[in-house]
């Protein structure tokens, strides 16, 4: 609930994002200063939930009717009632990158049934995001490895960063179940955060969630909670 709570109210998780958007911008500005003639497009990959889309209003349902783990029933009951709005400075980031033909290609992990493509492509038209058309959309049904569709817009496109709430959202060698060796893994790559990986914050879901529990969205069990516990006591003072 703490985590809710600071999601829905505190400035500083705004600022967060404010200031992730600006570093992406200092970023693509850089990229486009040292552009030259036959160069590859310039592209940004984004995820969308938490990382363009805020999803706050889905976690305020949860709390209202006490439930303290993701509910992947009620999120696809959710999504298609277009609660989403756009994060602090999304959109203008991502219309700053149209302005200066740099490509914004989406890849979400997502799967509401038939209409899953359908949804999220409401969500980028409803909230102003640009390129939101086919070419720019890839929604994952089946699996949350991005690695594939990363690599094919790579392959066409140089990509300037990757914006996520997620280190699966940047590479899949983060995707490992223990705390310790996705941490090791984070810390080989640090100096790529703010240069090439722009994370967002996320205290409420996501794959840290899979390396505590081993699944992304385990049931809300006391054995879970009891697992919660001993992952917030990980440091504790003893007195």
């Amino acid at each position: 609930m703490m985590a809710v709570a600071w999601k829905q109210t505190a400035a500083e998780y705004k600022a967060l994002y404010y200031q992730a958007y600006n570093i992406a911008r200092m970023q693509v500005d850089r990229a486009l200063s040292t552009r030259t003639p036959g160069d590859k497009t310039l592209a940004v990959l984004m995820d969308m939930d938490d990382t363009i889309l805020n999803t706050v209003n889905y976690w305020g349902y949860l709390i209202n009717n006490n439930q303290a783990f993701f509910d992947d029933s009620i999120w696809d009951r959710w999504i298609p009632e277009n609660k989403v709005v756009p994060t602090p400075g999304s959109v203008d980031f991502l219309t700053f990158c149209k302005d200066n033909d740099v490509e914004v290609f989406y890849v979400t992990s997502r799967n509401q049934g038939p209409k899953t493509f359908e949804y999220a492509m409401d969500h980028l038209k409803i909230n102003g995001f640009p390129y939101a058309d086919e070419n720019h959309l890839t929604v994952l049904t089946d699996t949350s490895n991005k690695q594939k569709r990363q690599d094919e817009i790579g392959n066409d496109y140089e990509i300037v960063l990757f914006m996520g709430d997620n280190l699966n959202d940047f590479k899949r060698v983060y995707y490992v179940t223990d705390i310790d060796e996705r941490t090791k893994l984070m810390e080989q790559d640090k100096d790529l955060f703010g240069r090439k990986f722009i994370l967002l914050p996320n205290p409420t879901d996501g794959h840290w969630i899979r390396a505590v529990f081993g699944e992304s969205e385990p049931p809300p069990t006391n054995t879970n909670r009891e697992i919660l516990r001993k992952a917030a006591t990980r440091s504790s003072w003893e007195q």
